[in-house]
């Protein structure tokens, strides 16, 4: 169960992309997570603007202001404790820089955005984003694709997803598969509290993404 966000500006920006960054078949790095969560009000927010600016194209926000989102802008009103701020935070200490913005994605199980905490039925989420999901783990593309355990556990109730080995206790960042020159991680929430494993992870990300040249994938077809 989730409660849909009853923001209709916010829906439009999902629906004409249900992703956050880069589009995420062209992606080199793409961090798959449970849904997007925005206060209730955002949209009458001083920020919105930013955070419109920012769902249409990820990309451009991140290379003109030099963070990769409006949480963590200097000119975002809100509280810079709760709801997405401490993820992103922590996400950036990953050590991407404004050029990696066309190689990174985010996408989440849920198509649409939300508000309050979600607890997740296979029944809240939709086929076809879920079709998307599974290609672009499937194709053999050279990308990266990381899964915090709760998406690992959510898309194996799926059939779909039935060939996701199962969640990995107690080990930092490990590979759950390989599909082609496709690797699957599974990785800490960004908001988890495991502080030390956490950072150990981000650690490791980023050096696989200085070691990793990021360039735009070219989807098949």
């Amino acid at each position: 169960m989730y409660e849909s966000h009853p923001s209709l500006a916010l829906h439009a920006l999902f629906r004409a992309k249900p992703y956050q960054g880069a589009a995420p078949e062209k992606a080199h790095f793409v961090f798959v997570g449970l849904d997007a969560n925005y206060a209730p009000d955002v949209e009458r927010s001083a920020s919105f603007a930013l955070i419109e600016e920012y769902h249409a194209d990820g990309v451009s926000f991140w290379q003109r202001h030099g963070v990769h989102h409006p949480f963590l802008h200097p000119g975002y009103v809100g509280d810079r404790r709760g709801g997405g701020v401490p993820y992103h935070r922590n996400f950036a200490s990953i050590g991407f820089t404004p050029q990696d913005a066309p190689c990174v994605s985010f996408v989440e199980l849920l198509h649409v955005p939300t508000i309050g905490a979600s607890d997740l039925d296979p029944n809240d989420l939709d086929e076809g984003h879920l079709d998307r999901l599974a290609t672009l783990m499937r194709d053999g593309q050279p990308r990266n694709v990381f899964l915090c355990a709760d998406a690992v556990w959510q898309l194996r109730r799926n059939p779909k997803f039935r060939w996701l080995p199962r969640v990995i206790s107690g080990e930092v960042l490990p590979v759950l598969c390989r599909t082609g020159k496709t690797t699957i991680y599974q990785n800490l929430h960004f908001s988890c509290r495991e502080q030390q494993r956490r950072r150990a992870e981000a650690a490791v990300i980023g050096a696989l993404a200085r070691a990793q040249p990021c360039v735009e994938v070219r989807p098949p077809g």
